[in-house]
């Protein structure tokens, strides 16, 4: 009887940490089903727990000044890669071939990448000259971020202005 016991506990632990981090293709799928469900695209960061410049990203598309603009245009998925050894755990499986699919294994984080509702690349954080954007934060970045979002969504100029401005570093 213990013996059950301790197999269905540890059965039941392992379930649930398998559970903790859902695989990356199934949130990909099920993004672009409701990206197509509501006529969005979908705007794929991929970040880490120790990546500063990704917490300020979030804060960024999350502020009360943003957060209805990117949500009414993009269906959002944030997916987890290079975590360190300890945090391996927080990781998506299956991200980071997702990342090298995107071509942003040589990239800094954050990364990210919109994709249309059928799961084609529209746009991605590389400039003109390969380097990733990242978090924009100078003018040109967030300039540069701000026409990306202009060419993927329904964004009115007064809703891009307001982005611009939460961007820009002070």
């Amino acid at each position: 009887m213990k013996v059950k016991l301790i197999i269905l506990l540890f059965v039941s632990v392992c379930t649930i940490n398998v559970k903790a981090q859902d695989n990356a293709t199934k949130i990909l799928d099920n993004a672009l089903a409701q990206a197509k469900a509501e006529n969005k695209h979908v705007f794929i960061k991929y970040s880490a727990s120790w990546c500063g410049w990704c917490k300020k990203m979030d804060k960024q598309m999350k502020s009360d000044n943003c957060e209805y603009f990117f949500d009414t245009s993009y269906v959002i998925v944030n997916l987890v890669v290079r975590e360190s050894k300890t945090n391996k755990h927080l990781e998506n499986p299956g991200a980071l071939d997702l990342l090298i699919k995107h071509k942003g294994e040589k990239a800094g984080l954050p990364f990210w990448v919109i994709l249309n509702k059928d799961g084609d690349l529209i746009e991605d954080s590389f400039n003109s000259e390969g380097d990733n954007l990242g978090c924009p934060a100078t003018k040109e970045e967030v300039d540069l971020f701000v026409g990306i979002l202009k060419n993927s969504s329904n964004l009115t100029d007064e809703n891009l202005a307001i982005i611009a401005e939460t961007f820009q570093m002070k």
